[in-house]
């Protein structure tokens, strides 16, 4: 049993927001972000808060945490779109059903993002 968890973990690497994504960036024409303590949303497509939001988020390096055993809740859940397609979704803690720790931390990033940034309510 051991064995297993330890290969079910071996295939993950530290990547950047940038290397997840499996498109370009620059392209991002909506962004959506839900609080996971109360499930209000926000979103916005103004292109110049995208474009500072994602700028300040795409170089964020994503960590495998060790302990890769799901985990109940999460913070902010934040979606990209690309026109009305929805094209990536992730928390601040799991992308692609895996878990990360990130580094610098994202979540100041985004709390101040979602509680000051030009975003309207859903």
């Amino acid at each position: 049993m051991l064995t297993l968890i330890v290969l079910a973990g071996c295939g993950l690497e530290t990547q950047t927001l940038s290397e997840f994504y499996p498109k370009d960036l620059d392209d991002v024409t909506k962004i959506t972000l839900v609080d996971g303590s109360t499930g209000n949303k926000k979103y916005t497509t103004n292109q110049v808060v995208i474009k500072k939001f994602l700028n300040q988020i795409k170089a964020i390096t994503f960590i495998p945490d060790d302990n890769q055993e799901e985990r109940t809740g999460w913070r902010y859940s934040i979606t990209l779109y690309q026109q009305n397609e929805r094209t990536f979704q992730f928390t601040l803690t799991e992308i692609e059903e895996h878990y990360y720790h990130s580094k610098p931390d994202i979540f100041p990033i985004v709390d101040e993002f979602y509680e000051n940034g030009e975003l309207t309510e859903e």
